[in-house]
């Protein structure tokens, strides 16, 4: 049984900014689980006995080889994939990378590239989970 496919998966993200405002993003590779050629915030499944906290953490250190510092939980939300025919309940936290680290692909085969962007000047397309995530960083802190 597949995770978001047969049942609904549970998912975490990272909003990670740096000292300029701009956030950090990942390009899904065309063997990404979903979300093919979209941007996106990073992040990724919960295995079971594992917090959302420590899900995130170990994520980003898998896929980018850093470790980040969560500043604080965004929001939970519904997101729902049906051209892919995926369900997953997605926690997403703001976070910072700890000082001094610069992150890299580490995982090849799920990212093609990574950048930091304006939120003014962000590149497309963007997943559904990182527009929900903008929207409500943006109505939180009003920006924009």
């Amino acid at each position: 049984m597949q995770k978001g496919i047969d049942f609904i998966g549970v998912s975490v993200g990272a909003l990670i900014f740096n000292s300029k405002g701009e956030i950090f993003l990942n390009k899904r590779s065309q063997k990404a689980r979903n979300a093919r050629g979209c941007w996106e915030a990073p992040g990724g499944a919960v295995n079971f006995w594992e917090t959302r906290q420590a899900a995130i953490k170990r994520e980003i250190k898998e896929e980018f080889g850093v470790e980040i510092k969560i500043k604080s939980m965004l929001h939970t939300v519904e997101e729902m994939l049906l051209e892919e025919k995926q369900h997953w309940l997605a926690t997403s936290f703001i976070c910072e990378f700890k000082k001094g680290q610069i992150p890299r692909i580490m995982e090849p085969d799920k990212h093609e590239a990574i950048g930091w962007f304006s939120l003014t000047s962000l590149p497309k397309p963007l997943s559904l989970i990182t527009t929900m995530d903008l929207n409500a960083y943006k109505k939180l802190f009003k920006t924009e």
